[in-house]
């Protein structure tokens, strides 16, 4: 028994009296804090009281496109320490080449009957991807929240990185440099996020005055391989600077300058998206938006917990600013011609 208390209390990080409260059905526990205990109970392993036997842990879905991208990882850390605090365990469901679709993954989840479901990344953001999937979760009422811009017609609460600022961010730091031929390296035609930010640098070239070339916006897969092979389309068009929309596209696109045997930022400056892990110590270090993960995913797991609830009132989109991190893989504007 002591062991279990023990254990119990480390794990949901109260005091072994409070845990000693919960087994025996005491006063003086917040609802929080008992599902903390209870939660912690279930992952390791120990079995409730008879009488607590009934109360199922409640679980939430966190489904993510990848784990490659450093972004995700740290997203799903976020969102399962905040679930955590609310009593909640997550549930982490990944999507590889060949492997469970998000489709499946949602009828997965329905029968394990979760409490909800946090999405970050995936189908909700591509006008042409099938959503039957999502209306599945809507027609039964299960709280669902949205990570980053997503199309309209889905009824779920988004917590988004605001696109269009982040691209003017970009852009115009860009342009202070001097830079006028400059490259996006971007997701596809149909996805939501990508096109905010191409709607932004439109704007910011009308507003500037610095010319917009159609030619130099260049669709691709989230991925450094990926990235390699569309920036090198911009390095031979004679882009001086390039902005990805993450940052292993903007790694694939520092690799695309050296194959091309120019440098970075030398003759090509690159800025990326996320400020993932490690993106300080790159080489050179990344110029990035830094997404506030921290408070996006604060943010997400309150938006759960209201609808789990039932007081969640009406929101739509709740936007968080992106911040540009200046590093080294960004300067002045080279003379290069274009070739």
């Amino acid at each position: 028994m002591s062991r279990r208390l023990a254990d119990a209390a480390a794990r949901a990080k109260v005091s072994e009296a409070t845990v000693s409260r919960v087994l025996n059905g005491k006063p003086g526990v917040s609802a929080a804090t008992r599902e903390r205990v209870l939660t912690a109970l279930d992952v390791l392993g120990y079995e409730r009281p008879v009488k607590l036997r009934g109360e199922r842990a409640r679980l939430v879905g966190l489904v993510l496109p990848e784990l490659q991208n450093p972004i995700f990882p740290a997203l799903a850390e976020v969102l399962g320490a905040h679930l955590a605090q609310q009593g909640l365990t997550p549930v982490l469901c990944t999507q590889t080449a060949g492997g469970v679709t998000e489709s499946e993954y949602v009828d997965l989840l329905l029968e394990q009957q979760v409490a909800g479901v946090v999405f970050a990344g995936g189908a909700y953001a591509q006008r042409d991807a099938g959503h039957a999937h999502y209306d599945r979760l809507a027609g039964r009422n299960l709280p669902v929240v949205l990570i980053n811009a997503a199309i309209d017609d889905l009824p779920f609460p988004r917590v988004v990185c605001d696109d269009a600022d982040a691209m003017e961010q970009a852009a115009e730091h860009l342009i202070a440099l001097g830079h006028e031929r400059i490259g996006l390296v971007l997701g596809p035609r149909d996805h939501v996020p990508s096109e905010r930010k191409l709607a932004a640098f439109r704007a910011v070239c009308d507003r500037t005055g610095v010319p917009f070339d159609e030619d130099l916006v260049v669709r691709s897969l989230y991925s450094l391989q990926s990235g390699q092979a569309s920036a090198a389309r911009l390095v031979e068009q004679g882009a001086t600077g390039i902005v990805c929309a993450s940052d292993p596209l903007a790694l694939g696109a520092v690799r695309a300058v050296r194959r091309a045997r120019l440098s970075t930022p030398a003759d090509v400056s690159v800025i990326g998206f996320d400020d993932s892990a490690f993106m300080a110590f790159t080489d050179p270090p990344l110029t990035t938006i830094r997404q506030p993960i921290e408070a996006m995913g604060r943010a997400a797991v309150d938006f759960l917990v209201s609808q789990i609830d039932g007081t969640l009132g009406p929101v739509d989109e709740l936007l968080f600013e992106g911040e540009l991190v200046v590093r080294r893989s960004t300067g002045p504007a080279s003379r290069r011609a274009k070739s």
